[in-house]
């Protein structure tokens, strides 16, 4: 069960009541208009105030655990007051006493989207000021500890390092002058640094967890993590080389359900078909760049890997030379590619040369969003050195994907292992929600023209 924000539910709680008074405000020109409170609470405010909880709560406003920011926020917010919209609906036509006027339903849902989303800025800014940081506890020494230091820097919270415990099992690789005492001192040592979590980063562990000590501190208000958990946490990725075998079936997430399942079915045909009817004007306009460019075909088909490690072809249009690997096999692309053509450039870098998948979608090969599919030749090297690689193969392959939006173009066994990170966080925390927010930023990502090659 995740842990729930209270003092935001109830800041949310507070915002909706405030919202129907602005919103009658903005519909009517006064507040006079909410007549009788006690009368108008019990029949109209509890059924608007408590829909609007309940769908924050399904869209995971309230969780300690997952913190939305930026456009995955938005998204959340926008999802919560549409939910509420369709919820208050029916509601209201099963409860005809109840109901409000349609203008002022609207406008009091979009004032109380727009209060949210303003607190939850202001109290992550607020979060950012020296005296509200998390000041964090790390209990190890060695090379673990130290890339648990690093995932501090990629937090987009106020996170502090309040030091390092030293156990008898780790070598010191660490900055000394960071280690504040030693493992038998841990419960004395969260106090005198004022640590709100401690993070268990032990090279080995067997043996040297320091049980009791940990469970005073968790019993005392801090909160307790092990290395895999805090870096999900603060980097948006999965440590691959610190998970076991198992730990893919007992830790949460990696599930879905038939619900999830078709919901995302329906919304990648939806979305592809408003796609290719969106980009039915561009087809002929790029056909026709690219046939002038260079000689050669307009589609280019490619096979790659999706789903179950089924083999599929992939449908772009052509941005290199025709036959451009005929002398040098599989390769990636390179920065500055030779073989990549003037508009093939272009395209690369407005995405315009992926509109084609959007029929690979509708197909069913590919989901809208999702790993991005790699080629069989890159697969079966890439699964040997890259621990869990073939995991990435768990769900369909998407047009774009949670790592293409946080990691630039990779063209390197590193940049393949990086990338591979990004994509098991998202098969681990996939959500419609998530969905939703990597589309957002792909739009930006398109405008911007960024991480093309």
């Amino acid at each position: 069960m995740r842990k729930i924000s209270w003092g935001l539910l109830w800041a949310d709680t507070t915002l909706a009541l405030l919202s129907l008074l602005i919103g009658a405000f903005l519909r009517f020109g006064r507040v006079e208009e909410v007549p009788n409170l006690p009368y108008y609470g019990f029949s109209k405010v509890v059924p608007f105030v408590a829909i609007v909880i309940i769908c924050g709560f399904f869209c995971e406003l309230y969780s300690k655990e997952h913190r939305s920011q930026g456009a995955e926020l938005a998204a959340r917010l926008a999802v919560e007051m549409m939910a509420a919209l369709l919820v208050l609906s029916v509601f209201y036509y099963l409860v005809p006493p109840a109901m409000i006027g349609r203008g002022y339903l609207t406008l009091a849902l979009a004032t109380c989207g727009v209060q949210q989303f303003i607190l939850r800025r202001a109290l992550q800014e607020l979060g950012r000021l020296p005296g509200f940081a998390q000041r964090v506890l790390i209990l190890g020494v060695g090379p673990l500890a130290e890339t648990m230091e690093q995932a501090l820097g990629l937090s987009k919270d106020n996170y502090v390092l309040a030091g390092f415990v030293q156990p008898d099992t780790d070598l010191v690789t660490v900055s000394a002058d960071r280690v504040v005492g030693r493992v038998e001192d841990i419960r004395e040592l969260a106090d005198r640094h004022r640590a709100t979590e401690l993070v268990v980063s032990l090279t080995e562990r067997r043996g040297a967890l320091p049980m009791r000590e940990l469970l005073r501190c968790k019993l005392s208000g801090i909160n307790v993590l092990d290395a895999s958990c805090f870096y999900e946490k603060m980097a948006g990725k999965l440590l691959v080389e610190n998970i076991q075998p198992s730990w893919f079936i007992y830790s949460g997430g990696f599930r879905n359900t038939p619900f999830r399942l078709f919901f995302k079915r329906i919304l990648d045909v939806v979305c592809s078909l408003f796609g290719i009817l969106l980009a039915l004007p561009l087809f002929p306009l790029v056909a026709l760049l690219v046939k002038f460019d260079s000689p050669g075909p307009v589609l280019f088909k490619q096979k790659r890997v999706g789903e179950g490690g089924r083999d599929f072809y992939i449908l772009k249009f052509r941005t290199m030379c025709q036959d451009a690997e005929k002398k040098t096999g599989a390769v990636w692309a390179t920065e500055n590619d030779p073989r990549v053509t003037r508009v093939g450039n272009f395209l690369r870098k407005t995405r315009l040369d992926e509109i084609p998948q959007l029929f690979n979608v509708l197909r069913g090969d590919m989901s809208f969003v999702g790993p991005r599919p790699e080629r069989p030749e890159f697969v079966s090297r890439l699964s040997e050195t890259i621990p869990y690689y073939n995991k990435r193969h768990f769900i369909k392959p998407g047009v774009t994907g949670w790592a293409q939006i946080c990691y630039p173009y990779g063209a390197s066994e590193e940049d393949a292992l990086e990338k591979l990170r990004y994509d098991l966080y998202y098969i681990k925390n996939y959500s419609i929600l998530l969905d939703l927010s990597i589309m957002l930023e792909t739009v930006k990502t398109v405008i911007y023209g960024r991480g093309g090659r």
